[in-house]
């Protein structure tokens, strides 16, 4: 701890040097013209609201854009007099007559009343597209999707484009699961250690985005080979009181309660999120096995039924202090805790070479599972003459801990009106803990009027201590299984540090930048006295450039190089021990996964329609995967470093506005995967063809309520040991206004058809596997929502571009 100080002062002492030199490079910039749109009426900013800035001489358009969430523009030109025209939808119009001097004009307060004559005509609501396209991510507005509602994080990332959540919940984009998923651009409490099971316990009413970057510049963390999905929560900072309520019920148990509440008075914004919720996902599956043998072959057939779930708590809350127009100082904290029962119950019926029937075993597996996560962060902002100019450093602390407490019980099935009398009584503890430390600062540069440079540094340092214990009853007293027990620490340190270049002349943009990561990882098991050390310097260089085409079409190409550590789960050998006759394990002594990804995409606009295609290849090489091997009659599946594996795909995203009341969109994804990469003397090259297409219809009828139905295919895909087949589901949902739309009531059904399972085969020499598995069973959920002076947010049916050439959020 004292080090960690001891580079915490470091760390503030060099921002703060940063700061001071910006302020002195900080001349030289072009004048801009800045201010605030707001309504005359209730005094909340206009967001959307359009700003042109005209040569006063012959009316020429010089610089223009759009107000933002508060309200803010600001438009650039040479010194010299101009007309502001200041317009937004069913409003009256200003103009004002400016000067613009070297040192730049703020405009104030600017003030826009309602049409009268066009009011009564118009709905006005502040639109967001469903989904934006920027040049380096897309954006998904996720609470227009109506079979959002009531849904968990891990729901809502599985009806995103390109985006898919397995049965353990574990995130793939593209068909690669080396994803990083992060909470407001920074790793967070709220995905924890254990990230598959916390993404479901996140509420969907608590997220306002989630952010796709799929080939991201250097100054992004080079974690992730297939890219980077960011999770953005609600905060509004609007002045005055505001917020929105939402509550849910469902079937099967979905309950939940949820507020958005922020607070805005001039140097001061509060903002705070809380959810409760209480989930009970029951879930059911099979697996036939053949195991082959050199002098026999037998047959196991698994059933599984379990319920999985409970209540947990998310508390957000934090305020931001604005010391002037330049510095600005947030602080935030979380609070997530959860308790939940998990009961598994497995049959197991054993066949000889003949299936002629051995033996029916039932094994239950009760558990209580409680974890608890706490996050500080400690934010910095401060811009200089030019807005564009700007530095921030962040610090963030967090911890988490997770206690998994289970019974197992296990004998002969019983005959019909015989009580259940296990033989074999087991017990197990899984007891977690983990700290992360956070330091970054980012700084951008801009030179002339479009050039930038970039710069920044982040260090990360993470502690997970580890203790798996199983124990057997044996003549009356617990004897541990040592096969399954042990202590498993892992230490790791990361340092890096980035430099990008970004510029603009004529119709092409560009932007180069090289990223080094300095990684320092030990793993130690305890009981067995075993040391891992990984250490390892990578350079990762990122290039993206794009070209500029009529009626705001462009074409942009990029290219990243990435990596995939191994992730605490995939390195720790002792998890799970539910079913005991197949068991998920880790490899200490994996090594990372290495990524070169190119990019090319082409965005086409209509009034109407938009159309985003992208042509994608990823070389990899260290390629983990996890491999399937039997040991007397146990099946194994343990990750391995493979050989080498090539990625081809093509992406299309089409939006369609068929009418005022009709919006179509629709986004498909094919792609060619080849490994190459053997186990023990056997083969496991692959090559496969498959694809994915979601498409959603959204209608307003009889100007009452909105319906919207949407259906999701993914086609059979080849693995390095077999072949997950298809899948397929159609999500359904409606959604009407109340209390003259300070209100809505929604009716969502996801998985109409109850057709939402995960099927796969495993063939292996000594192994065959038809698997069957539903993580949750169709869901119907009825959300009711109020809003508290905030307007309703409706999407636009295309998509758009938005946002500078790289982007302004770094990770």
């Amino acid at each position: 701890m004292k080090q960690q100080f001891l580079l915490l002062l470091a760390f503030f002492a060099v921002t703060a040097a940063f700061a001071q030199r910006g302020d002195s490079q900080g001349a030289g910039q072009p004048p801009a013209v800045t201010g605030t749109v707001m309504d005359t009426e209730s005094g909340t900013p206009l967001e959307y609201a359009s700003v042109s800035l005209l040569k006063a001489s012959d009316s020429t358009l010089i610089d223009g854009g759009i107000t933002d969430a508060n309200g803010k523009f600001t438009v650039k030109g040479r010194p010299e007099k101009y007309i502001v025209q200041v317009q937004f939808i069913s409003y009256v119009s200003k103009s004002f007559n400016v000067t613009l001097e070297p040192g730049g004009k703020d405009l104030g307060v600017i003030k826009l009343s309602p049409d009268a004559e066009t009011l009564e005509e118009v709905v006005i609501t502040g639109e967001k597209s469903q989904m934006v396209m920027e040049l380096d991510k897309r954006v998904f507005n996720v609470g227009q999707d109506l079979s959002n509602t009531g849904a968990s994080a891990a729901d809502i990332l599985d009806n995103i484009p390109s985006v898919n959540v397995d049965i353990e919940g574990n995130v793939s984009l593209r068909g690669s699961g080396n994803v990083r998923v992060l909470i407001n651009g920074k790793p967070s409490g709220l995905v924890g250690i254990s990230s598959t099971d916390a993404l479901r316990q996140l509420q969907g009413n608590l997220i306002e985005r989630v952010e796709v970057v799929t080939n991201p510049s250097a100054k992004y963390e080079a974690q992730g080979n297939a890219g980077i999905i960011n999770i953005i929560l609600k905060k509004d900072n609007n002045d005055g009181v505001n917020g929105s309520f939402s509550a849910n019920a469902g079937y099967p148990d979905n309950y939940g309660l949820s507020f958005n509440v922020n607070y805005r008075k001039k140097w001061m914004n509060l903002f705070a999120n809380y959810g409760i919720d209480y989930r009970k996902s029951p879930g059911s599956g099979f697996a036939n096995q053949i195991f082959y043998k050199e002098d026999t072959t037998y047959y196991t057939d698994i059933d599984r039924d379990r319920t999985r779930g409970g209540i947990s708590n998310n508390f957000r809350f934090g305020s931001d202090f604005y010391l002037n127009d330049k510095n600005t100082i947030t602080v935030a904290a979380l609070y997530r805790i959860s308790d939940e029962e998990n009961e598994t119950e497995l049959f197991y019926t054993d066949y000889d070479i003949n299936r002629n029937l051995v033996a029916r075993t039932q094994r239950l597996d009760n558990e209580l599972e409680d974890e608890e996560n706490i996050e500080f962060s400690l934010n910095y902002t401060k811009t200089f003459s030019n807005e564009k100019h700007k530095l921030t450093a962040d610090v963030q602390y967090r911890e988490s801990s997770e206690v998994e407490d289970a019974e197992q019980r296990q004998g002969l099935v019983p005959l019909p009106g015989e009580v259940f009398e296990p033989d074999v009584f087991q017990q197990s503890l899984n007891d977690e803990f983990e700290s992360n430390l956070l330091l970054q600062t980012d700084y951008v540069h801009p030179i002339g009027k479009n050039a930038k440079v970039e710069a920044g540094y982040r260090g990360s340092f993470r502690k997970i201590d580890n203790a798996y214990i199983v124990e057997q009853l044996e003549d009356g007293e617990f004897v541990m299984l040592e096969g399954f027990t042990n202590d498993f620490n892992y230490d790791e340190n990361i340092h890096a540090v980035y430099a990008i270049y970004g510029n603009k002349i004529n119709k092409f943009s560009y932007q180069v930048g090289l990223r080094t990561e300095i990684t320092d990882i030990t793993t130690e098991l305890v009981q067995d006295d075993l040391k891992n050390d990984k250490n390892y310097t990578g350079l990762f260089p990122s290039a993206h450039v794009t070209y500029e085409l009529k009626n705001q079409n462009s074409l942009q190409a990029s290219y990243s190089r990435r990596l995939d550590r191994p992730g605490f789960w995939s390195l720790n050998p002792f998890s799970s021990f539910t079913d005991s006759r197949n068991i998920r394990a880790g490899n200490p002594d994996l090594d990372p996964e290495y990524t070169d990804a190119y990019e090319i995409g082409y965005l086409k606009n209509w009034n109407s329609a938009s159309l985003f295609t992208s042509f994608y290849y990823r070389h990899s090489t260290g390629v983990i995967d996890r491999i399937r091997y039997v040991e007397d009659s146990i099946t194994y599946a343990v990750p391995l470093n493979l050989n080498s594996r090539d990625a081809y795909g093509v992406e299309f995203t089409v939006s369609k506005d068929v009418g005022k009341w009709w919006k179509m969109n629709g986004s498909a994804n094919f792609y060619r995967s080849a490994t190459k990469g053997q186990y023990q003397e056997q083969d496991l090259s692959n090559d496969t063809y498959t694809m994915s297409a979601r498409v959603t219809s959204k209608m307003t009828l009889f100007d009452a309520f909105d319906y919207q139905i949407s259906g999701r295919y993914r086609a059979p895909q080849n693995s390095t040991q077999g072949r997950t087949k298809a899948f397929y589901m159609i999500d359904m949902g409606f959604s009407k206004d109340v209390f003259k739309g300070k209100g809505t009531i929604a009716l969502n059904v996801r998985d109409l058809l109850n057709s939402r399972k995960w099927r796969w085969e495993t063939d292996t020499e000594d192994l065959y596997q038809d698997s069957e598995f539903q993580w949750r069973a169709r869901q119907v959920t009825a959300t009711f929502t109020y809003r508290l002076k905030q307007k309703k947010t409706r999407e636009r049916g295309n998509g758009e571009r938005g946002g500078d050439f790289g982007g302004d959020d770094g990770f």
